[in-house]
């Protein structure tokens, strides 16, 4: 499929289950986000804990009312079809991975979607930066680290990172680019020894997929959206989905909208 596609044919071809794959590098210009969704008794914890930790859970809408499908903000969206694969988690446990979630939706739901990295990756291809996932045609490598999220009623947990390989040059670049995209995760947590956040292996992520470090090269961590469901785990709520790494919602919202100047 032409990664060039526009983000309401993208969502039709997901919707239809012509495509199920990783959206890294698909619509460029256009906002990917992450997904939660709880029930409503639990949302209001969650979105504190959002706004207790903006690096990696950067909100970018949610739903208007308990049940809402849509997210009209971003879209001519139904959450329950138009993300490639979702992760269902029942008292804080991964359960299983589907395709689409009509069998599973609730009227009690709300829906939050996250800023993703994949819509600073543009900017940094747009600078000539190698994007390591991209052009190798993986979903980006992501890790679990030591480093602590603010707690928020019961959701606490470590940070997810996602990891980008560059030379020290191309890295502080990439730093100065991202800055300016905090609502998609902003400036790099760390670059340089993974040990010291915790990271065993870059060889092993936790999510998706391992890439080349050149001769060289610095590995660079950003603050990650697959966070929350580290947090799904501590807080065990009774059921829960989110995105499957690495599968996201594409909206129709652009990066450019995010950027600050």
């Amino acid at each position: 499929m032409d990664k060039h596609i526009t983000p309401a044919a993208l969502r039709r071809a997901i919707r239809s289950g012509e495509f199920s794959g990783n959206t890294s590098g698909y619509s460029p210009g256009f906002v990917q986000c992450n997904l939660t969704i709880l029930p409503a008794d639990w949302a209001s914890d969650f979105l504190r804990f959002c706004q207790s930790n903006p690096r990696p859970c950067p909100l970018i809408a949610s739903s208007n009312k308990p049940g809402d499908t849509g997210l009209p903000l971003l879209g001519d969206i139904d959450i329950r079809t138009d993300v490639p694969s979702y992760r269902v988690f029942r008292d804080g446990v991964f359960v299983e991975e589907v395709a689409d979630i009509r069998s599973h939706w609730r009227d009690d739901l709300v829906v939050f979607a996250l800023g993703c990295s994949f819509s600073f990756e543009e900017a940094l291809l747009a600078d000539g930066l190698d994007v390591r996932n991209i052009s190798e045609g993986v979903n980006v490598p992501m890790y679990r680290t030591n480093i602590d999220c603010a707690a928020a009623g019961p959701f606490q947990g470590k940070m997810v990172v996602s990891m980008r390989p560059f030379k020290a040059a191309d890295a502080i670049r990439a730093v100065q680019i991202c800055t300016r995209f905090p609502s998609v995760h902003g400036a790099p947590v760390h670059l340089g020894d993974p040990g010291l956040i915790g990271i065993d292996n870059l060889d092993l992520p936790d999510y998706g997929d391992a890439v080349t470090m050149g001769e060289n090269e610095l590995p660079v961590f950003w603050a990650c959206g697959v966070t929350p469901q580290v947090a799904l785990e501590k807080a065990r709520p009774p059921f829960a989905i989110t995105h499957s790494p690495g599968h996201m919602l594409v909206t129709d919202l652009r990066n450019s909208q995010l950027a600050v100047l």
